[in-house]
């Protein structure tokens, strides 16, 4: 079972002294989207190392792999078997991880995500499915954060069809491709240097759309006939910069092609698009877990602080039963999520992920808990936590983002049903 070490708190405090120095002072400029978040990552990371500790983990994986070819045991496009995770996390670093994730989310919960789509989806993905060159090509930089990376796959009419509802569309020309269509909720589309997308193949040879071969680009900023909106106006996660996508006859050459082949008809991972897409939703899925329990961390502090210095009929209002019933779900709930999340842990450092069902159980439960949670912390403070200023408010707008965010919950209940069923 996971305890937090001594270790463990010190880096809490550590971090927490970073919060309390670089983002809540600048909360409302993240909230409104005046300020991008990019800078204030790129101090996260070189104050705690982020970004050295990822390269060393990136050329030790890269050494390994050229070490793999030249031996003629095949380097594959797939690092290892994290499957679309990032596959930079150390042995013994998971519970740091974790605590900064936890930290984060509950003061500026788009950060983390900025962060994480850019670094877990994006360079994941390269990593996982890219050649060894297009790895080197484009995830060091990632790691550092000296560029941003946006992982697009939603579509304006797909939603949580994110498939069989994609129309955004590459055909080949010549030793290129040409790319069309659009992206929508694309977490950093507006200011991305590095662009994950998702097309389906167009043949030309009549096979239905819904049954096309995903195929996976990597796109830079500033190609022609790419184009991209200002950043949405959004309820929750406002610090996270998310927009919209447009590919006009993008012109893509085979070495933006992730895999650098597309694949045989008897070979059933060359839908590498799909394949790759269903990883990233289960690291995603394990994500929300642990960015639920830092709202709900953040919500349980405040509201017993809060129980504890409000007075009403000249007493503290921690000491009123219903108050009190409050406090005991938020702790039950903190003490689920944490569970889950501890679980997943001890998954990773015996090298296994959880199943995409176990994840989508995760998401589901965790999301809906920190939702809950999060609208009691607003009823536990009354009038006041219906203002701005105490922050319960922005938790619950964040929290709701959780049940859509990685796939709504009503889509997480067919997975779970898959997974029991054995489908």
């Amino acid at each position: 079972m996971i305890e937090w070490s001594e270790t463990d708190e010190l880096i809490r405090e550590s971090i927490r002294e970073f919060i309390d120095k670089e983002i809540r002072p600048r909360t409302d400029e993240l909230e409104s989207g005046e300020l991008p978040p990019y800078d204030i990552i790129r101090k996260l990371f070189a104050s705690f190392g982020v970004g050295e500790i990822a390269r060393e983990g990136f050329d030790q994986l890269i050494e390994h792999e050229k070490r793999k070819a030249d031996t003629g045991s095949g380097a594959g496009g797939s690092t290892s078997g994290s499957g679309g995770g990032s596959g930079f996390t150390l042995a013994g670093q998971e519970t740091m991880a974790l605590i900064a994730i936890s930290e984060l989310a509950g003061v500026s919960l788009g950060i983390l995500a900025s962060a994480g789509v850019s670094l877990g989806l994006a360079a994941g993905t390269i990593m996982s499915k890219g050649t060894l060159e297009q790895k080197q090509r484009w995830v060091p930089e990632l790691l550092t954060f000296d560029k941003v990376g946006a992982w697009a796959i939603t579509e304006p009419e797909a939603g949580s069809d994110a498939f069989g509802g994609m129309t955004t569309t590459v055909r080949r020309d010549g030793d290129d491709y040409i790319l069309t269509g659009h992206k929508t909720f694309i977490t950093n589309g507006p200011y991305a240097d590095t662009i994950v997308v998702y097309a389906k193949l167009d043949t030309g040879d009549g096979t239905p759309v819904r049954d096309r071969k995903v195929l996976t680009f990597v796109l830079d900023a500033g190609m022609d006939g790419l184009e991209r909106s200002t950043p949405f106006k959004k309820m929750g996660l406002g610090s996270s910069p998310t927009g919209e996508l447009s590919f006009d006859h993008v012109r893509l050459g085979r070495d933006r092609l992730l895999g650098e082949t597309e694949g045989t008809a008897k070979d059933e991972s060359a839908d590498s698009g799909r394949e790759s897409a269903r990883a990233n939703f289960t690291a995603e899925r394990i994500g929300v877990a642990a960015l639920s329990l830092g709202i709900i961390n953040e919500c349980h502090r405040l509201c017993v602080d809060y129980a504890a210095s409000r007075t009403l009929w000249g007493q503290e209002i921690g000491r009123l039963q219903l108050i009190q019933a409050k406090l005991a779900e938020m702790e039950i709930a903190r003490l689920n999520v944490q569970n889950m999340v501890f679980r997943t842990v001890e998954k990773l450092r015996a090298g296994t992920l959880p199943s995409l069902a176990e994840a989508s159980a995760m998401k589901l439960y965790s999301s809906r808990a920190a939702t809950e949670v999060a609208m009691e912390a607003v009823q536990l403070f009354g009038g006041n936590g219906y203002m701005t200023e105490y922050r319960v408010e922005q938790l619950a707008r964040d929290a709701k983002g959780l049940m859509i965010y990685a796939g709504s919950n009503e889509v997480q209940t067919t997975h779970i049903a898959k997974g029991l069923l054995g489908r």
